[in-house]
């Protein structure tokens, strides 16, 4: 019986786009080819999200590589948090169904420690009852020891919980360690069919 869902954020809760992020920033052509290769796509962004790297440490490092018009965008990317969200649709009305059912509703995420001051500004986010951020335990998925830390952190027995994930890689390692899971691809209908499947009685 599942009584507890499990969500990533990036993907799944609010859309994660590092080339609209650098868009945003007014940044085009090949620099924003460069900028989204240099910020997103190297060591430090990983670093940052497993909690080994400070953020000054990552700026410098994408200084090191980028021209210096670019610095300053740079260090707008490691605070895209500041901008508005582009929230997944249908995924609050999905999570206050879910809550009015009783069931609880956790956060797994990949995502550096200032999750924690910026989290409440997603909708839906009073849903959640707790959750891990890679961060704070110095882990990532899909690494065994971060769902292991889930489950002992928040109490959860994994064979009655359900985990959503746009990652395959990170459904799959969920699984090796007891949760069921299915990967997000955006679309809500198949989530919501997934989720009856599973035995939590949404409406399709």
């Amino acid at each position: 019986m599942i009584d507890t869902l499990v969500f990533d954020m990036g993907g799944v809760l609010i859309r994660w786009d590092p080339a609209g992020i650098v868009a945003r920033l007014g940044v085009t052509g090949d620099d924003a080819a460069l900028l989204e290769r240099e910020v997103f796509g190297d060591r430090e962004w990983v670093a940052l999200d497993r909690g080994t790297m400070r953020a000054e440490e990552a700026l410098a490092a994408f200084r090191s590589r980028l021209p210096e018009r670019l610095w300053t965008a740079a260090e707008r990317c490691l605070t895209w948090w500041r901008d508005p969200f582009w929230p997944v649709p249908g995924m609050e009305a999905l999570l206050r169904e879910v809550s009015a059912l009783g069931l609880g509703i956790y956060l797994l995420s990949n995502a550096t420690a200032a999750l924690h001051g910026y989290f409440p500004r997603i909708p839906g986010a009073d849903c959640f009852a707790g959750g891990v951020v890679s961060a704070d335990w110095k882990l990532l998925k899909p690494q065994h020891e971060i769902y292991e830390t889930l489950y002992a952190h928040c109490r959860l027995d994994p064979g009655r919980c359900f985990f959503v994930d746009d990652s395959p890689a990170n459904v799959e390692g969920a699984e090796r360690t007891g949760m069921a899971g299915t990967v997000f691809d955006g679309d809500m209908a198949r989530l919501r069919r997934t989720l009856r499947q599973a035995g939590v009685p949404v409406e399709a």
